[in-house]
């Protein structure tokens, strides 16, 4: 009688038993924030604490959620913390910003990310994603986490860029990567919510990357108005022009432009291509799985060339990816801070107080999900999906500032996906390690070697 395998439990921080001391505590947050959080944190409606920093709650039940996110969303600002850390390298862009910036970049940035243009971004993701696999024919074992960074820069140069972003991709990615080890982190002075001016030594090594990351911006900028003066008529109406055309005296500054290129560059590429990295891996574990998956991906390829029609139409694919999401949400952590106080069912909610939202840790929670650490992409199947409440799934946040580019997303990660797996096959070696790291996003540390073979099936669609 055939029998269901047990789902695979994916790596990750066991839940502490003991609270840390504050010096451990300290070297924990700079580390590795994911394990910090102890057994009660995964079971509890929410946790208010005192720490050094002051008044602190997590808060894990979903109506508390929504009522901090989306109901009372004008009492909470972005919280100190927070800001401490991005702000170095997002200024304004719109991760960071607040108030009248934020309401103008996003205005600015809207009309890009409607379902039209979505739609019209599925080609120029087809085409990255197909020159991108040929790298692949050869086999071998490959750092499949480097790989997706790649994937989703030449991706989003492609798409909001229209491929005129002015660098070349592999000294990208090692500077992202190096940008996101330094000035990503959480330093011991933004526990102690220090002053601003006063220097965070963990960021200091960060100056060169960061100066880096702002001449690509400066050459990026340079390039496209050069483009303009020459044929105004013949611009690409993407991101970038449209970022421009916003700049003026009721719209955006240059700063301001600056700031959401530099955004979406490094971070709105980053969070994609993490998630694909661990989907990718989860599946080498989870053969059982990827097998249901390839042989979804090579139907759906066999009939269908429109890749828009993809999302729809792979249903398993998008829910191992999801799954992953779920596993390792790119962004581990959302915070605020309430403006004024306040009591939610009995909850007292002191101003200034950190309140933090973290999917990673409301995503395992034992009391929202069953087995809450296994890889188990059922749980997003069309017929389970009813079950899940939306504020206990975060993966994009929620509210007003949920993420811009959600569906553009989720768009490019089913078709890279059927691209990879329809062509190759990505197994684990004895370096295939990972261990889930917060920095800005959720990282494998040691990343993802694996080893990359063709498939050969030839069911495929002629045309991919």
């Amino acid at each position: 009688m055939d029998t269901k395998p047990a789902p695979f439990v994916p790596p990750a921080p066991k839940p502490r038993t003991t609270p840390p001391s504050t010096l451990e505590m300290m070297r924990i947050v700079y580390r590795n924030p994911l394990e910090l959080w102890g057994e009660h944190t995964y079971n509890e409606p929410w946790i208010s604490v005192t720490g050094i920093g002051g008044p602190l709650v997590v808060a894990n039940d979903p109506g508390l959620i929504r009522h901090v996110l989306v109901d009372n969303a004008r009492n909470y600002k972005m919280a100190t913390v927070r800001q401490l850390i991005l702000r170095p390298i997002l200024r304004d862009g719109l991760l960071t910003a607040e108030g009248e910036v934020w309401k103008r970049s996003r205005k600015a940035m809207a009309p890009v990310f409607t379902p039209r243009h979505i739609f019209g971004f599925a080609e120029p993701m087809l085409r990255r994603t197909l020159e991108f696999v040929t790298r692949y024919e050869a086999g071998g074992t490959s750092d499949i986490a480097h790989d997706m960074t790649l994937l989703t820069y030449d991706i989003l140069a492609e798409t909001l860029f229209s491929g005129e972003i002015a660098d070349e991709p592999g000294s990208f990615a090692k500077e992202i990567d190096h940008l996101f080890e330094t000035m990503g982190r959480v330093d011991p002075l933004d526990l102690l919510r220090a002053p601003e001016w006063l220097p965070r030594l963990t960021r200091i090594r960060g100056r060169k990357t960061m100066a880096y990351f702002r001449n690509i911006v400066a050459g990026t900028v340079r390039m496209r108005e050069e483009r303009l003066k020459r044929d105004p008529d013949g611009v690409p109406q993407d991101f970038l022009t449209l970022l421009l055309k916003a700049e003026g005296p009721d719209g955006l500054t240059r700063a301001e432009v600056e700031d959401n290129i530099i955004t979406f560059i490094g971070a709105g590429h980053e969070t994609t291509a993490r998630a694909l990295g661990w989907t990718i891996y989860c599946l080498a574990e989870a053969a059982w799985e990827r097998d249901r998956i390839e042989q979804e991906i090579d139907a759906v390829l066999a009939r269908e060339p429109d890749p828009t029609k993809w999302l729809d139409a792979m249903p398993l694919t998008r829910a191992a990816f999801e799954e992953a999401l779920r596993l390792y949400p790119p962004a581990p952590s959302i915070n605020r801070e309430p403006i004024e106080p306040e009591t939610w069912n009995g909850l007292y909610i002191p101003k200034h107080a950190a309140v933090l939202v973290m999917p990673w840790v409301v995503h395992r929670h034992r009391k929202l999900w069953d087995r809450p650490d296994a890889f188990m992409p059922e749980r997003f199947h069309p017929e389970n999906r009813d079950r899940i409440d939306r504020f206990q799934y975060l993966p994009f946040g929620a509210g007003p500032r949920v993420c811009i580019g959600a569906s553009f997303a989720m768009q490019e990660a089913i078709i890279a996906l059927a691209i990879l797996l329809s062509r190759f096959r990505f197994d684990v070696t004895a370096e295939t390690r990972p261990w889930p790291v917060q920095k800005l996003t959720t990282q494998p540390q040691g990343g993802l070697p694996m080893q990359v073979s063709r498939r050969g099936q030839s069911n495929s669609r002629k045309s991919v």
